[in-house]
């Protein structure tokens, strides 16, 4: 590459990309043996759930609410994007808790923390909103129960849970698209700054010594102090 060419911005973006994300780090062929972690496969579980729940939900968003509340192909692509989140939130939820006590931000790795955290509070929001637009009883009797509580804390005015279309935009384009950046940041930081490694095991401490009585001479008369002790 000549001298021109590497001020060019997109000669200097590739270079930074290729320089904090080389490619044997964006896709490694070996991992560390402690990878081989059920923590690790929740994790994978969480992304894959993610998926389904991206898959399903733009089925129901192109096909509209009369598609999957009157049809029974309708209804079983809601009900799949219904149990899809359960089982996000179930996966997300133990792999958050695996990675507190295991100290996941160790070593330069607080960015990675705090992007799944972020993550995990992003996806409250976005299944409250999906909650809101199910377009029946159970979303009309969450957003006039949710609609005092968000007034009480101030954030009623732009975040009006009776208005069925901006609850929607929020649920299929904003939090989703928050969400699904969160999520690849957290996987990029990943792979950069690898996995966690688990806590080093100190040495082991020696036992402290049993007291031992003192002992007494064969035949002789033990004296006052033994016999008090």
């Amino acid at each position: 590459m000549s001298t021109a060419d590497g001020r060019m911005w997109t000669a200097r973006l590739r270079n930074r990309a290729t320089g904090a994300f080389p490619p044997d780090q964006l896709l490694p062929d070996r991992q560390p043996a402690y990878v081989a972690s059920w923590i690790y496969v929740f994790g994978v579980a969480t992304l894959a759930a993610l998926l389904i729940v991206l898959a399903s939900g733009g089925i129901l968003a192109l096909e509209g609410p009369q598609w999957y509340h009157g049809s029974p192909e309708g209804r079983f692509v809601n009900s799949l994007h219904l149990w899809s989140v359960e089982l996000f939130f179930f996966t997300m939820v133990i792999h958050l808790w695996g990675k507190f006590f295991m100290a996941a931000w160790r070593g330069r790795r607080a960015m990675t923390w705090i992007t799944g955290a972020v993550a995990f509070l992003g996806s409250i929001g976005t299944a409250f909103t999906g909650y809101l637009v199910q377009s029946n009883f159970d979303s009309q009797w969450i957003s006039t129960q949710a609609k005092d509580g968000l007034n009480s804390v101030g954030v009623g005015a732009w975040f009006n849970v009776l208005n069925y279309g901006q609850m929607l935009l929020f649920h299929v384009v904003l939090f989703p698209l928050a969400l699904g950046l969160l999520v690849i940041w957290h996987v990029l930081l990943v792979r950069r700054r690898g996995v966690v490694p688990p806590f080093e095991v100190g040495p082991a401490q020696p036992a402290p010594a049993a007291a031992t009585e003192p002992a007494t001479t064969a035949g002789a008369k033990p004296t006052t102090e033994e016999v008090a002790s």
